[in-house]
């Protein structure tokens, strides 16, 4: 293994980087994986030799950590808005900063390729379809950090440096870190336990959807594509045809798992409601998704069936465990 192939993935132990890191040594590159490591360690493999973990918060990296890396996938985030909205300074400091740092010690020490994993969440509230052009809302601190990371990183990219940003759809699937704390996942866990799938009202909300895996391949793809495809270049990841309503969406999953379908209301009315074109990565990498909502749906519904994730663990509820972490005096 040489070291030009050798990537950096921070947030590697989170519910994405443990896919995207089996993913990319699969692929035949090695990996050094940076997490606080809060859900444990147990979510990467634990034998293979070209897989490097080290615990460290990238707000405290030096360039040090960035000597022969060919490429970073920097994942590490607070990952989603009721986390996000714990302790905004922490969620700017990470999410934003910490991220943008990390960017340009890569670029000093020579990285060649960086890759910011941001969010459709910056889209906000908007009726129309959204391509990467379009105006943004974003109304979280989550999304309002993960694009002003995106203000800052991308002006960085130059001949010698590619820096690409991609805006994630709604993930799901099942992961060797679980969250249950996201739409798709979420559903199949609330079906299971009370025969009606929780909905955030009132399910006209529009969302697009990305597998943890194909996003992961995504990410795969733009390490390999032609700096000239993609450098300082905005793409939005997921499929068109997963642009899906959240009340059309319950009865897909009821349907998927196989059992009638029932709901239950939740919370207030979603403020967030967007649908998303992704032509501009299929036309420009030829990337196709791989997985469907009903797919997804129907991975997490038989990996809870086989025992291999667990629906009762507290750490697949991102917020919660963050919370428990703090009551216990550790610092996010």
């Amino acid at each position: 293994m040489t070291e030009s192939r050798l990537v950096l993935v921070t947030g590697a132990g989170g519910y994405i980087g443990s896919v995207l890191t089996r993913l990319l040594l699969e692929h035949g590159y090695a990996v050094r994986a940076i997490d606080r490591f809060f859900f444990g360690r147990d979510t990467l493999p634990p034998d293979d030799e070209r897989l490097t973990t080290v615990e460290a918060d990238i707000r405290e990296l030096d360039e040090g950590a960035f000597a022969g890396v060919y490429g970073v996938i920097d994942l590490a985030a607070l990952s989603n808005d009721p986390a996000g909205e714990l302790d905004p300074e922490v969620t700017w400091s990470v999410n934003h900063r910490g991220r943008a740092r990390a960017a340009r010690l890569a670029r000093r020490a020579r990285v060649a390729r960086y890759i910011l994993p941001s969010s459709c969440s910056v889209y906000g509230f908007q009726d129309e379809m959204l391509d990467e052009t379009s105006a943004i809302h974003p109304l979280t601190t989550y999304a309002k950090a993960n694009r002003k990371a995106e203000e800052d990183i991308l002006p960085l990219a130059d001949g010698d440096f590619c820096v690409t940003v991609i805006r994630q759809a709604t993930v799901y699937g099942a992961s060797h870190r679980m969250r249950f704390d996201l739409a798709i996942n979420g559903m199949v866990k609330g079906f299971r336990e009370s025969g009606k799938i929780p909905i955030l009202r009132d399910g006209t909300q529009w969302r697009p959807f990305v597998h943890v895996r194909d996003t992961s391949r995504a990410m795969l793809r733009l390490l390999e594509a032609s700096p000239a495809a993609i450098s300082g270049e905005i793409f939005n990841v997921g499929s068109d045809d997963q642009n899906v309503q959240i009340m059309p969406l319950a009865r897909l999953v009821a349907e998927s798992v196989g059992r009638p379908f029932d709901y239950e209301w939740y919370g207030s009315p979603d403020h967030r409601s967007y649908r998303v074109s992704f032509a501009k990565l299929r036309d420009r990498l030829d990337f196709q998704c791989e997985w469907s909502p009903a797919d997804g749906a129907a991975e997490v519904h038989e990996a809870i069936e086989a025992g291999e994730v667990d629906p009762e663990d507290p750490r697949t509820i991102t917020v919660g465990w963050y919370k428990r972490l703090l009551s216990d005096g550790v610092e996010i």
